[in-house]
């Protein structure tokens, strides 16, 4: 194709004008672009700013300013593209098709997404909690937005997904600052019941751990076809929990050595109700 020179003179002159025509509304738009980054840049500072002086809690603080970042820059986008001319309804209308495929799709994502928010928000618990759920025990490492983090006492990271973790059971063994131990303490049935509750209650009291307020409590729980069990339950603070259950038995261990007591093995009524060879069955 052959152009002469007043076709090429017609061509630049027609893209001159169509420049300088437009010019203005390119300007003013990239005006608006490079505003309102800078502008959306100050607001976030300045919320997450608010948000740590009201001692929110710093996941929530992250979560939310990532949210409104986001928010804003996608109405900076619609405003930028429409400031160049560009039909912004279709545009919308696309936008809304895709976050309704991405929503069918993720599904599972956007259950533990929202579990993730209920978790922030009402706090069941907090980062280095220990709680218990969907059959693990661990210390909260990080509440993150689709899972959280738990460290194991054998220390393993397990990622439980917040989803279920909102919708099922948890225990919170932080959440109270003292805890009681549930003890069991089997002894023959020629032991005198006095004798061994008075040596327990006396183990009890020379431990400097175990509260004096809620008192311990020391009585028979059950009798059963070989042994009678005592329930043994101390009150300790939560960080000397664990030291208070082990000296406990260990205490009580010797302390019937000596007093010639003997400790009668522990077996579960109901693992004998389920034992067909039981011959009382």
């Amino acid at each position: 194709m052959n152009l002469n020179p007043d076709q090429l003179t017609d061509y630049a002159n027609t893209f001159l004008k169509v420049l300088i025509d437009y010019s203005p509304k390119l300007i003013s738009a990239f005006i608006i672009l490079f505003a309102g980054l800078y502008i959306i840049r100050l607001i976030n500072r300045f919320i997450r700013r608010i948000m740590v002086k009201r001692n929110l809690d710093p996941t929530l603080t992250r979560f939310l300013a990532d949210i409104l970042l986001w928010v804003l820059r996608v109405i900076l986008f619609v405003s930028f593209i429409s400031k160049l001319g560009i039909e912004t309804s279709s545009f919308v209308a696309i936008l809304g098709a895709m976050g309704l495929a991405v929503g069918l799709s993720l599904q599972g994502s956007l259950s533990n997404f929202a579990g993730g928010m209920l978790i922030i928000l009402f706090k069941p618990f907090r980062v280095n909690d220990t709680i218990e759920a969907q059959g693990v025990i661990g210390t909260v490492s990080e509440i993150q937005i689709f899972v959280t983090k738990l460290i194991t006492a054998n220390n393993q990271t397990i990622f439980v997904p917040n989803g279920s973790l909102s919708n099922g059971n948890i225990i919170n063994y932080s959440m109270e600052k003292i805890r009681r131990a549930d003890l069991t303490i089997a002894i023959s049935y020629d032991t005198n019941i006095k004798e061994a509750k008075d040596i327990i209650t006396a183990v009890l009291k020379n431990n400097p751990k175990v509260l004096e307020i809620p008192a311990a409590e020391v009585s028979v729980k059950n009798l059963t076809d070989s042994a009678i069990q005592l329930a043994v339950r101390p009150w300790a603070k939560n960080e000397d929990f664990w030291g208070v259950y082990a000296d406990t038995l260990q205490n009580c261990k010797q302390a019937f050595d000596t007093a010639g007591i003997v400790i009668q093995p522990f077996v579960k009524e109901s693992s004998k109700k389920n034992n067909p060879t039981d011959p009382k069955l």
